[in-house]
Formats: structure tokens, sequence, C-alpha cells
């Protein structure tokens, strides 16, 4: 007995389905019949009567489900004779098939989504292997295209009966020009490499120089670095300007384009162009010679006036003198700053002292300008008198001129003369037309020339290789003429074909027998090779002998190692070699003491 409470009948069942095996010990009376639980029809243990337990019953014992009858919700326990409230009690174990179920049914849902994620990432590894896959296929489809594409040109030109020699001369053709255009590519590709190289060694000088002038900034006076700062921001508004009439400008240029190509494209309009220029510069002539008339003066006036004229010439000297003087002023005071800075300089060597030296060069230069002023002040004065000497005879020209103004023609005769102008010049014009006309078709003439020459070289290769054609086709003929033999000797051929492929299939019929033999034999060897015992032995002991041999070096490798660390011959020679020394310096020293 394992100590449970009896019910009062002495035969009522007991209320917990547990599970076979388990203790029975420590259990409550069973006072109530146990409601439907999660377990299926049969499966559930049956309960023990007269207050047995249930916890040794065996699994080959035999078990009747006779006295459970069979209820809407499975299988129930017998009602006992007990009256009371027939209250339903659900215990422990049910509430721990519940969780059992609920546990099992996570464990699934969790195989369940691991083995979709690793279907997912095997469908993602498939997924890049098939891209990569596609990339090669695509590339090969490409090359096959273009291997394509030549075998219908070549199909094409095989269509048209184009000779051979041509197919080889356009290979050549295409093979010249491929390597003309990978040496332009080759070339590219250096100026490129050059022009990048020069780029980057623009970028550091540039960098260079910015750190140079920040660094001088950083050094320089309030006032300087303001009056900088200053010149800065007026050079960046320059510069923006610079930029915005450097666009108008394009845009200018482009109408002017536009204009010129719809005035090209129009005969009337360029010769009204041309009309119009004509007429502006014989207006201009005709002002300067009004001007001229205008402006005709005594010899005394007009000496007055020149007078005049090198007076304001000389007091504009005088003013560019003091000027001069005003820059020299200035340049000495900046020398002044330049020798302070070069001062300053000398502390730091490098590559900002040889800028210093190239500024201080192109100072020098502006001092040798400066220096040479006079000689250039005498030069342009020397200009200037000869602008006054051809003046005053171009006066005397234009004085000498006046009195043939009474000549001249009237309104009208002018422009009947300006029509004879105009009417030569488009006849010349036309002329000049005709001859660009007959030299371009004498260069077309020439061309077609050259062409012809070419193409008649050509057919009489062409018909020198048609004749040879025409030959090899006689021959051809006289042999397929025969047409009986052709076909006897055709029959023949594929008759010995049939009885070679006859032969050939019971050879591999044969060969395809044997070697399911020879499979079968090497399989079946192969299992009781793997079943037996020595074999296997074999194998572990290869296997062990493989690890002792590993060992065994790793053994030799210590003791090589080991050996050498405690190799002590080298160390004997040297102490012996120092005992002897002892000892012959010793055997000196007591001669030496005997002799005294």
């Amino acid at each position: 007995m394992s100590g449970r409470v009896p019910t009062a009948s002495g035969s009522r069942p007991r209320t917990g389905a547990r599970p076979l095996g388990t203790a029975a010990s420590g259990l409550q009376p069973g006072t109530a019949t146990r409601l439907t639980t999660a377990m299926n029809p049969g499966t559930a243990r049956p309960g023990t009567r007269g207050g047995q337990t249930g916890g040794g019953v065996a699994l080959s014992s035999q078990i009747t489900v006779v006295d459970r009858p069979m209820t809407q919700q499975g299988l129930g326990g017998m009602k006992t004779g007990v009256k009371g409230s027939q209250r339903m009690v659900q215990d422990k174990t049910y509430y721990l098939g519940l969780i059992r179920g609920k546990l099992n049914d996570l464990n699934s849902e969790n195989a369940r989504l691991k083995q979709e994620i690793e279907n997912s990432s095997e469908e993602n590894s498939s997924f890049l292997t098939y891209e990569k896959r596609a990339e090669s296929l695509a590339s090969e489809i490409r090359d096959l295209q273009g291997e394509l594409g030549d075998y219908n040109t070549l199909v094409d030109k095989l269509t048209t009966d184009e000779d051979i020699q041509d197919v080889e001369f356009d290979l050549n053709d295409l093979r010249a020009n491929n390597e003309r255009e990978a040496k332009k590519i080759e070339d590219l590709f250096e100026v490129k490499k050059e022009k990048e190289d020069r780029i980057r060694q623009l970028e550091t000088e540039l960098d260079q120089e910015k750190r140079m002038a920040d660094n001088l900034v950083n050094d320089m006076d309030p006032d300087m670095k303001q009056k900088y700062y200053a010149l800065k921001d007026m050079n960046e508004h320059m510069l923006k300007q610079l930029e915005k009439s450097q666009q108008e400008l394009d845009v200018l240029n482009s109408k002017i384009g536009n204009l010129q190509e719809e005035l090209s494209m129009s005969q009337v309009k360029q010769e009204a162009v041309r009309l119009y220029d004509q007429i502006n510069e014989l207006e201009i002539q005709r002002d300067n010679y009004l001007e001229e008339t205008r402006n005709k003066q005594s010899p005394a006036e007009e000496r007055e006036r020149l007078l005049k004229q090198v007076k304001e010439d000389n007091q504009e000297i005088a003013s560019l003198e003091r000027q001069t003087n005003e820059f020299r002023e200035k340049i000495d005071n900046i020398e002044e700053e330049i020798r302070q800075l070069d001062l300053d300089i000398e502390e730091n060597q490098g590559e900002r002292n040889q800028k210093y030296k190239e500024l201080k060069k192109r100072e020098e230069t502006i001092d040798e300008f400066l220096n040479n002023f006079d000689e250039s002040k005498a030069q342009e004065m020397e200009k200037v008198r000869q602008t006054e000497q051809n003046i005053v005879s171009v006066l005397e020209h234009t004085s000498r001129n006046m009195s043939r103004f009474t000549a001249l023609p009237t309104p009208q005769e002018l422009g009947t003369m300006k029509e004879d102008l105009e009417f030569k010049t488009g006849e010349m014009k036309k002329s000049e037309q005709t001859t660009v006309g007959l030299a371009a078709e004498s260069d077309k003439l020439q061309t077609d020339l050259q062409k012809v020459e070419q193409l008649e070289e050509k057919i009489n290769t062409e018909l020198v290789m048609l004749k040879e054609k025409i030959a090899t086709m006689e021959k051809e003929l006289e042999v397929y003429s025969d047409l009986s033999t052709l076909k006897d000797e055709a029959e023949k051929k594929r008759r010995k074909l049939m009885d070679d492929r006859v032969s050939l299939q019971r050879r591999r019929d044969t060969f395809k027998k044997t070697m399911q033999q020879l499979t079968s034999q090497y399989e079946g060897m192969k299992a009781q090779l793997n079943e037996h015992e020595t074999f296997v032995q074999l194998g572990n002991l290869e296997k062990k002998w493989q690890h002792h041999e590993q060992n065994n070096f790793v053994m030799k490798e210590f003791i090589n190692t080991k050996t050498m660390e405690c190799d002590y011959r080298a160390i004997s020679k040297r102490v012996s070699a120092s005992i002897s020394d002892f000892n012959t310096i010793l055997q000196r020293q007591m001669a030496g003491k005997t002799s005294m």
C-alpha cells in the first residue's frame, strides 16, 4: 500500500491520470471525479480499485476499460455513492498537462521558425549564387552575340559572293583601326596620368602657398592685416564681377554666332552687310575730309596750336615724373619692408625662403625697370617729336590738296561710281566663286578617276579568280556528271557506316554490362571491407600511426631545440682555451721568478 486513503465505498476509481512509473506517495485523497483532460481516449491510466496505488502498474498488464463508460467528454470515472454537492474540481496535473501542451506547441513553432530561417538563408545564398551565375551567363551571352554578329557578317559576305581577299582586307583594316584606337587610348591614359600627377603636384604647391600666406597674414600688423582683408574682399568682388561679365560675354558671343549663322545662310544679307560696311568706311573718310577742311588754319595758327600741344605734353610729362618719384618712394618703403621680411624669413629655412627669394627677384626686376625709366622717357619724347613732325607734314600735304577739291566728282557721279564699283566687285566675286567651283569639280573628278582605277584593278583580280573558279567547277562537273557512280559510292558508304554503328552499339552495350558488373563487385567488396574487423582496425591503427608520427615530429623538434639550447661543447672549448691561456701566463710568471 502506498499510504493512499481509500474512499468510502472502497471501489472508487482514482481521480488523477498520472503517468506510468511515477511515485504515488504524498497525494491527497481522491474526493472528487476529475474533469476532462487533454489526453486522448484510451491513453489515460485506469484508476485502481480498493485503494490500490497506480504507480506500480506494468506495461504488460491487462487493462480493462469496461468499467469506464464513454461520455461526451471522453473517458470518465465511475460515480461514487457519496452524496454531496457534486462540485467539479480540476487538480494540478490537469494544469500541468495544459502547460506541457502549450510548451510542445511553442517548441514546434520554434522548430518551424528555425526551419524557415534556415530555408531563407539557403535561399539567400542560392540567390547570390544564381546572381553571380546570371552575371557570368550575361557576359557569355554578350560574347556569343558578338560572335553571332561576326558569323552573320561572314554569312552576308558569303551570300554576296564576296572574295576572301576583300574580307581579309577589311579584317586587316579593322585590325589596324583597333590598334590605332588602342594606341590612342594608351596615349590618353598616359596623358591622364601625367595630368593627374601634375594636378596633385599643383595642389600640394597650392596648399603650401596657402599655408605660407596664412602664416604671413598672421604675422602682419593689425593695420596691414585689415588692409589685406579689405583688398581680399575687393579681389573677390572683382572676381565675381569678372565672372558675371564673362557670362554676359559668352551670351553675346553665342548671339553673335547665331546671327553669323543666319547671315551665312542668306546671300542677300551678306551683300547688305558688305554694302553697309563700305558705306561706313566712305562716311568715315568723308567726315575726316570735312574735319580737315574745317580745321584748316593759317601757318601762324597752326604753329600756335602745335606749341600749345607741346606745352600740354610737357605738363603731362612733368606729372608723370612726379608720379614716378612717388612710385620710387613707395618702392623704397616696400624694399625696406622686404628687407625686414628677409630678416624674419632667415629664421625659417625651407620652401618659404625660396618663395621670398623669387619675390625679391621680381622686386629687383621692377627696380631695374624704374632705373631705366629715363631712357624710356627719352625714347617716348623722341616718338612725340616724330609725331609732331608727321602732323606738320600731314597738314602741309592737306593744304596742298585743298586746291584739288574743285576737281572732285558731283554726287551723281559719285553714285554712278559706287554702282560701277559694286557691279565690278560682284563680277569679281562671281569669278572667284566660279574658280573655286571649278577647282572643287577638278578635285572631285581626280578622286573619281582614282576610284575608277582602283575598281579596274579589283575587277581584273576578280576576273582572274572567277576564271580559276570556273575551271574548278568544270572539274567538279566532270565528277558529278556520273550520278550512278556517285549513288553507288554513297550507298556503299552508308552501308559501311550502318555496320559500324551496329558494331559500336554492341560494344557500347557490352561495355555497359561490364561496367555494371565491375561497379557492383566494387561496391560489394567495399561493403565487405568496411564490415571487416581487420580493415576497421587497420584504419584505426593508421590514424593512430599518423598521430604518433605527428607526436614524434613534435618531440624531435623539441629535442633538437633543447639540444641546441643545452649544447655545452662551445662553452667547454672556450673554457679550455681560457685555462690554457692562464696556464701559459702562470708558467711565464713562474719562469721569470726562478730566473731572478
